[in-house]
Formats: C-alpha cells, sequence, structure tokens
C-alpha cells in the first residue's frame, strides 16, 4: 500500500464529508474513504482502515462473506503492517487483521498459510505480555490447536502447558480454564505424554468437584469430568482406578437422580459434554487421509473453519458406512457387526459434537441414536462376550451421559448401573 503518492484534494473532501456525514454509512463507503484518508494521514487513519476492511469482509449481522474476502482481509495486514510500530494500536490492529485473514485461509483449504499467520499472532501475544507483564498470551490457543490439526502434538501440548500453567493461578475463570484443560489434556494424550495426562486430567476433574461443591458449576460438567477421567485411565492401563472413579461417578449421579441440579444452570453443560463425548470416541473415530487432525477433547470452537467443514462431512461418509454394515451385519454378524458397532458411535459422537451449537435439539434428535447403539452393542455382546459386553458397558455408559444432559437422572443412573454390572463392579 503505498501512502506517500499525491491524493486528489477533492478526493480528500469528499473521504472527509462521507466520513462525517450524518446518513448511514455503508461499510464499502467506509472503506474508500478510509483508503483516501490513510494517505493522507497514515497514524490517524491506518487503524480504522483496518477494522473498516474486516468488517467489509464478513457480516457478521447477517453471516455472509464479501465475494473478495481473502483479499480484503490480506489488504487489512497490508494496512497494519504498515502503521508506525511505535504506535499503541499497531499490535491490536495487526493481530484482528491476522486473525482474519488465517480464518479466511483455513475456510478455503490453505492451511499452511493459515497456520504461518496463526504463529505471527501468538508472536504479538507473547509481545504484548512481555511489555504489560500480563500472564496469559494472547494468540497461543490458537496455535495449539493449529498444530494439533497437523498432527504436531508434542509442540501443541509445549503451547498448552504454557498456556494453562499461566491461566492455573487465576482460578477457573467461569469455565474459561476447563476448556483450556481439556484442550491440554488432548493434546497430552497425543503426544504420548501419559503421566502429564493424567495429572492434567486429576486437576480437571479437581476443578470441577470443588466448583460443584461450591456452587460455581454444575454436579453434571463434575460427573462427565469423572466419566471422561475412567476413560483415560483405562486407556492407558490403570483399569484399577478407574473403576474406583466409575464408583465416585456412580455417588454423584445417584445424587443428581435423587436431588437433581442444587442450582439452574445454562446450557454450558451440555456443551461440555459433548466435548468429553468426542474424548472418549477419538481412538475410534481417526481422520481420513488428508483429514485435518483434531486434538482430543478439544470442542469445536478452536478448531478452523477447514477442520470443521470436513469433520461434518466425515459424517455423511460414516452414515453410509453404517447404512452399508447394517445390511452386512444383519447376514454375517460374526464378521461385521464389530464394525458396525464402531462406525455407529463414531457416526453418533460426530452427530452430537455437530449439534453443539445447537443443544436445545440434542434430546430430539439424538435419543434414538444412543438407543440404537445400546441395541447394537447388546448385540455383539451375544456373538462376543468379551469385546461385545465391553461394548455394550461403553454403549450404556455413552446413553447415561446423554439421559444426564437431557436432565434424566433417573434413565441415567439406571444406564450406569447396568454398565458397572457389564464390568463386574459394584453398583
Amino acid at each position: 500500500m503505498n501512502h506517500t503518492g499525491k491524493v486528489d484534494q477533492d478526493d480528500i473532501v469528499r473521504a472527509r464529508n462521507a466520513l462525517l456525514g450524518s446518513g448511514r454509512r455503508t461499510a464499502r463507503e467506509e472503506v474508500d474513504a478510509y483508503r483516501v484518508l490513510a494517505r493522507v494521514s497514515p497514524a490517524s487513519y491506518l487503524p480504522p482502515l483496518v477494522r473498516a476492511l474486516q468488517r467489509l469482509s464478513y457480516d457478521g449481522s447477517s453471516g455472509t462473506k464479501h465475494p473478495n474476502s481473502l483479499a480484503l482481509c490480506e489488504e487489512a495486514v497490508t494496512a497494519a503492517r504498515s502503521i508506525d510500530p511505535a504506535e499503541p494500536a499497531r499490535a491490536d490492529a495487526l493481530y484482528g487483521a491476522l486473525d482474519s485473514c488465517q480464518r479466511e485461509l483455513y475456510s478455503l483449504g490453505r492451511r499452511a498459510e493459515g497456520l504461518a499467520l496463526r504463529a505471527e499472532m501468538a508472536v504479538i501475544g507473547r509481545a504484548e505480555a512481555e511489555l504489560s507483564g500480563g500472564p496469559v498470551i494472547r494468540g497461543l490457543r490458537e496455535w495449539a490447536a493449529g498444530l494439533s490439526e497437523e498432527g504436531r502434538y508434542a509442540e501443541a501440548a509445549d503451547a498448552m502447558t504454557e498456556l494453562v500453567s499461566a491461566m492455573l493461578p487465576m482460578g477457573p475463570r467461569e469455565g474459561a480454564l476447563a476448556w483450556s484443560l481439556l484442550e491440554w489434556i488432548g493434546a497430552l494424550h497425543n503426544a504420548g505424554r501419559s503421566d502429564e495426562t493424567l495429572a492434567a486430567f486429576e486437576t480437571l476433574v479437581g476443578m470441577e468437584a470443588a466448583e460443584a461443591a461450591n456452587d460455581r458449576g454444575s454436579m453434571a460438567c463434575h460427573l462427565y469430568s469423572l466419566i471422561g477421567y475412567a476413560v483415560m485411565l483405562d486407556s492407558h492401563g490403570r483399569g484399577g482406578q478407574a473403576a474406583l472413579v466409575r464408583q465416585e461417578a456412580l455417588a454423584l449421579l445417584t445424587e443428581l437422580a435423587d436431588t437433581g441440579e442444587r442450582k439452574v444452570w445454562s446450557g454450558y453443560q451440555e456443551s461440555f459434554w459433548a466435548a468429553l463425548l468426542f474424548f472418549s470416541g477419538a481412538e475410534s473415530d481417526q481422520p481420513a487421509t488428508g483429514e485435518p487432525r483434531l486434538g482430543s477433547g478439544a470442542a469445536p470452537v478452536p478448531w478452523s473453519p477447514d477442520a470443521r467443514r470436513r469433520y461434518a462431512a466425515g459424517r455423511h461418509v460414516l452414515r453410509d458406512a453404517v447404512d452399508t454394515l447394517t445390511v452386512q451385519a444383519t447376514e454375517s454378524p460374526d464378521q461385521h457387526l464389530a464394525e458396525l458397532v464402531r462406525s455407529h458411535r463414531a457416526f453418533t459422537i460426530r452427530s452430537i459434537v455437530r449439534a453443539e451449537h445447537h443443544t436445545h435439539l440434542v434430546a430430539e434428535r439424538a435419543r434414538s441414536l444412543f438407543d440404537d447403539g445400546v441395541g447394537l452393542a447388546r448385540r455383539l455382546s451375544q456373538h462376543d462376550p468379551v469385546d461385545g459386553t465391553r461394548a455394550l458397558a461403553r454403549a450404556l455408559i455413552d446413553r447415561s451421559t446423554f439421559h444426564t444432559a437431557a436432565h434424566e437422572y433417573g434413565a441415567a443412573l439406571d444406564d450406569f448401573r447396568q454398565a458397572l454390572s457389564h464390568l463386574g463392579e459394584a453398583y
């Protein structure tokens, strides 16, 4: 962007009049005016030009993108880079422009370029933190999520460790810490750092227990964290400890069935349930070739637009696989029933995660999925008493958490007790 060339005085007058006029301006008119004035007075008009370009690229009120959204985002980045480094507004303007641009790049499948911009955002956040003395580095979460999608789990785990270490002294922060803990746990798990993974999960469980005990968090979220912790312990060969955690979950669910929640909560606990359900199903739902990897335990919020789109598209592939396997398992259950159970569970979890922002529809759409999952697992237990019984216990626990999310605590307790009986544990 050239800010040194001569600008026609009539253009300057028109631009100033456009901004000073009492009528409502369009985003296009603002951009045109700021483009002219930024050439005359960069210090004053480059920051508002950056913001105007971002508004023009995407209309948040209507949810529509400009046909040339990427070009506008790239222009915003160029304008932000042109701001004098000594200007206090530069860092914030550049960070916002990079954020908009990386989202657009990811939405177009240009993942490497998007990740590079996320790296720059984290550099800006680190510089801001060093300057202000603030503990939390802006952009680190997005950088870690991008690394996870590329399968760079060790780096993602390091980034999330740094972020969570800064957040822990500040406490739960109305649930913000819980989401970061889940992402941290997922990155540690995928990086193969078993002891750190379990320690991090124990931190999450302890925090949710304290929040529920002090009526600052829901009992349901404490329950989901316990069930997720048991799954993680089992996956790391700690079956005895997992059984003890399930007993804690049983006691909590029994209390929920007797008394219900002690307070009325907003719908965030359904999103928490969806994230932990995704966590527990990650091992059986690996990404297809070329599909972005997702850090288990991560809610969809930090995923790139490309990852969200491909994850949703994968649901249709699973639906077709379930339909095909249903026919094959009827004809030859010994060969196909176990795969049908796995694919149906993966499809169910993808359906719940996809509906995470529409939790009021969960009960209506998901009930039959969980019922069918239990029915299929019950069939498998008759053909394969060892693996099938474990699958049945898992399906019953899945449905128990669904009932909990739907506030059907008695039904949730019944399913959980059945699951424990199939696992040979006290109920």
